[in-house]
């Protein structure tokens, strides 16, 4: 792609092209496709265990519909041995001696079997239809709520580590093909018990046509999963990438940066963006056809080259007597319907393999998540917490060179409000999450009234905390749960409209069109938007409306104007005398209420004190407080 511009320094100056997207390439356990060294004998000794997996999801959601799914497999394979047993009694009558009347006489009864077995074998299959349509939704909500659940209860510090959100989109795709799991295990059932059915009448035929059949079908099913097999890997190469497009087409689309995307002039880059990385994906899909290809030919020809001698062994067989012409009949039959058995039983065989394939992936995401979903003890936190105090606490981000918070010791008590500023990147953020127990410390100690948090029930810490992070979420849920979190405190929204009173949001909520009932989420048919200061109210009105003890404001007044500032600052002094207070900021003004300021550099407290003592220590404070001014 070329791109030229006219600058003002040089007449029709080339410009470069914009960069493709970046090469996504990993190392170590994760970077391996788990399939490249795996046989094709393991991998067809994993379907036991595929089926036996697919068994209990099935038994944990819809006992009756897999009692009913297997009963009809049951019927369907003995309808099938009926039907076949049956013909071949019709045959021997139709093709006997006698008169044609004589002949249909007496292979009517057996015939009239064949019909009712045959009825049979249809209700039974649209009733495993009716099974199937009632066991697949509720696997796909089990399986998506299970990983949305792994995903939301996993350590905090689990986001940062290699491969997390790569192993996470395969997992994606694992829920999305549970829709095909029963349908793959019903279908390679069936054809299983139709196979061995029909396989025993083949074989009491002739011994020998059965060993034949299987020559036939075999090529079909070794080149069926050997195709699944590039398949996977071409979508393990895909990974990465799939990922990277999937976030940058949600941040591409979403109408809350459209502005920055069109004032920007960034479409056009955009679009070739997307374009690019879609490309490359689809090169690699490209790049498998041909291999898929030779797979399927030769599987074909091979199978094709058995199928002619198991049709001339039976031509033979007939032509030199050594089985009856009504038997030769018969066999023409049993052994189109064995081949059709087989074939399904390879075909949906290889299904079932190639759907288990990405379903491992999400097994071993949810295996993953569980060892690190928290783990660290089941003491309680008192409703009223007098003290927090921080040990010589280091955490270092996987991954990093040098800890984000090195060595802090800090004591915070009820009723005082503490600052944290310092620059970009000094470790004010991630101190607030070792504080909360969102992060848990690699050496030290944080302790709640002398409760180490690492010995904490997680979720009774975060009972007792209110936090508005520095990057927020704009919720598409009514104006009412973006205060409450959907957890009221109340029948009626007295409460609730006290925050909205204490965020000067009541004007704001009251022109809403359904006030507390509707919806913040423009995008949906019914929505309502608010501003970027607005928003930031409601996520202030959030830690106010869940009176903790501990209260943290990342940055709360950021996109506030000032009187929607100065109303946020007046609650936070109102209510401090009951909690522990902690606000970081870079407005430094704003720091003038804290009862105390840590200055922090470098994951280091370097100075701590009064607004006052700090501005006229000449340390770090003091500069910043002078470069706020020469403005």
């Amino acid at each position: 792609m070329q791109v030229t511009v006219t600058d003002t320094s040089t007449d029709n100056a080339e410009t470069p092209p914009p960069p493709p997207p970046a090469t996504i390439s990993f190392e170590g356990k994760f970077g391996k496709n788990p399939l490249a060294d795996a046989g094709f004998g393991a991998m067809c000794r994993r379907l036991p265990s595929v089926l036996l997996h697919t068994a209990r999801m099935a038994w944990a959601v819809d006992r009756p519909g897999v009692v009913l799914l297997l009963a009809c497999q049951l019927l369907t394979g003995t309808a099938a041995a009926v039907v076949l047993t049956f013909t071949a009694q019709a045959m021997t009558h139709i093709l006997g001696t006698g008169t044609v009347s004589e002949r249909l006489h007496a292979a009517l009864p057996a015939l009239i079997v064949v019909t009712a077995a045959a009825a049979i074998g249809r209700v039974s299959g649209a009733l495993s239809s009716y099974a199937d349509g009632r066991i697949t939704p509720l696997l796909m909500t089990e399986a998506d709520v299970a990983l949305v659940t792994a995903v939301c209860r996993v350590e905090s510090s689990a986001y940062g580590e290699d491969g997390f959100a790569d192993r996470q989109e395969a997992a994606e795709i694992g829920v999305t093909r549970t829709r095909l799991m029963v349908q793959d295990a019903q279908r390679f059932m069936s054809a299983l018990i139709r196979m061995i059915a029909a396989s025993g009448v083949v074989t009491t035929l002739h011994p020998l046509l059965l060993p034949l059949l299987l020559l036939a079908v075999l090529p079909a099913g070794a080149g069926a999963v050997l195709s699944a097999r590039v398949d996977y890997e071409t979508h393990y190469l895909n990974l990465g990438d799939r990922n990277v497009r999937s976030m940058m087409r949600w941040w591409a689309t979403y109408s809350r940066f459209g502005d920055e995307v069109r004032a920007n002039g960034m479409t056009g880059y955009l679009t070739y963006w997307y374009r690019a990385l879609s490309d490359r994906i689809d090169q690699r899909t490209l790049t498998a056809a041909p291999r898929m290809l030779h797979i399927t030919l030769g599987a074909g020809a091979l199978g094709g080259t058995f199928l002619l001698c198991t049709w001339s062994t039976l031509a033979w067989l007939a032509a030199t007597g050594r089985i009856a012409l009504p038997v030769a009949a018969t066999a023409v039959i049993a052994v189109q319907t064995t081949l059709a058995a087989l074939s399904q039983f390879v075909i949906h065989g290889a299904a079932l393999f190639h759907t288990s394939l990405y379903l491992a992936d999400m097994r071993s995401f949810l295996d993953m998540a569980q060892e690190r979903a928290p783990r660290r003890g089941e003491s309680a936190i008192p409703e009223r917490v007098d003290q927090i105090r921080l040990d010589e606490v280091v955490f270092q981000y996987p991954g990093k060179e040098e800890p984000a918070v090195a060595g802090v010791s800090l004591t915070l008590r009820r009723g005082e409000i503490l600052a944290v500023v310092g620059e970009n990147g000094s470790g004010k953020s991630t101190l607030t999450k070792l504080i909360t127990g969102i992060l848990l410390a690699d050496k030290g100690r944080v302790l709640w009234d002398d409760i180490d948090l690492a010995q904490a029930d997680p979720d009774a810490v975060w009972n007792r905390t209110a936090l508005v992070p520095q990057n927020f979420a704009c919720w598409p849920l009514r104006a009412r749960e973006n205060i409450t979190l959907g957890q009221p405190r109340t029948h009626d929204d007295g409460p609730v409209w006290d925050v909205v009173d204490a965020v000067g949001m009541r004007e704001a909520i009251e022109r809403l069109p359904q006030r507390l009932d509707t919806l913040l989420a423009k995008e949906l048919w019914g929505g309502a938007e608010l501003s970027g200061g607005q928003w930031q109210r409601l996520a202030c009105g959030r830690v106010l409306y869940r009176e903790t003890p501990l209260l943290i404001l990342d940055e709360p007044t950021s996109q506030m104007d000032a009187r929607g500032e100065h109303a946020i600052f007046l609650e936070i002094k109102r209510i401090a005398a009951e909690r522990m207070t902690i606000v970081v900021t870079h407005q430094l003004e704003n720091t003038k209420l804290a009862d105390r300021i840590l200055v922090m550099d470098q994951g280091r407290v370097i100075e701590q004190g009064t607004y006052e003592d700090l501005a006229n220590a000449g340390g770090l404070f003091a500069e910043l407080v002078s470069l706020s001014q020469d403005r």
